[in-house]
């Protein structure tokens, strides 16, 4: 059964942060009480010395679990999968190959899919002065690979969801906000659909284009 935090725990966010989304979303399907936290990030909140305490690169999200604080969105989710969910099927398997398999698309979560399909939203987003083209090719050259691989199991690194599905959901599904198109992928898409259907799904916001106007 799943432990339950003494007090609800608390994410420092950024709502448009599909980072930020990642724990959100570990959040509720692990089903663990928590309260958010915005940072605005325009005004500068994430470089205050207090935020930097908690973050020392000055980044969201932050999870804050009593005394303790721990940044970086891959390493918050195999802190709360490690912490507080004790499940024999569990969101980080106990296996060492299957933590291997977990391990290896956590990485591509924090390689392909942040220069590509995160780096492409940056563009039409945040205007960021980023090679567009460049970056919607090597999100589509991603989502050939995952599509491929989706089309013989059902998520990512087992049969069951895991940390890896939690880490990859928030950048594909925003992905046609960057211009990648999801069209030709069916498996990733069927993919994305068996993710808003486990119990306790938060989506992730639909963000207006062209913020940085």
């Amino acid at each position: 059964m799943t432990t339950v935090p003494r007090a609800p725990l608390q994410l420092h966010r950024f709502a448009l942060s599909g980072h930020a989304h990642r724990v959100h979303l570990a959040l509720g399907l692990m089903g663990l009480p928590y309260e958010l936290i915005d940072v605005d990030l325009p005004k500068g909140e994430h470089k205050t010395p207090e935020f930097l305490k908690m973050h020392p690169f000055g980044q969201v999200p932050v999870l804050v679990d009593g005394d303790d604080a721990v940044f970086d969105s891959n390493a918050i989710l195999v802190y709360l999968a490690t912490r507080y969910d004790a499940d024999e099927r569990c969101w980080l398997p106990r296996d060492a190959l299957a933590q291997a398999r977990v391990q290896a698309w956590l990485s591509v979560a924090a390689g392909q899919i942040a220069f590509g399909p995160a780096s492409a939203r940056l563009v039409t987003l945040f205007g960021q002065k980023l090679d567009a083209d460049s970056l919607i090719a090597r999100s589509h050259a991603l989502l050939k690979v995952m599509d491929k691989h989706l089309s013989t199991q059902a998520f990512l690194a087992a049969d069951a969801p895991t940390i890896a599905d939690i880490a990859g959901y928030s950048y594909i599904w925003a992905a046609p906000e960057g211009n990648v198109d999801l069209a030709d992928y069916p498996a990733v898409r069927a993919w994305l659909a068996r993710i808003e259907a486990l119990p306790g799904f938060v989506p992730f916001i639909r963000s207006p284009v062209g913020l940085a106007a």
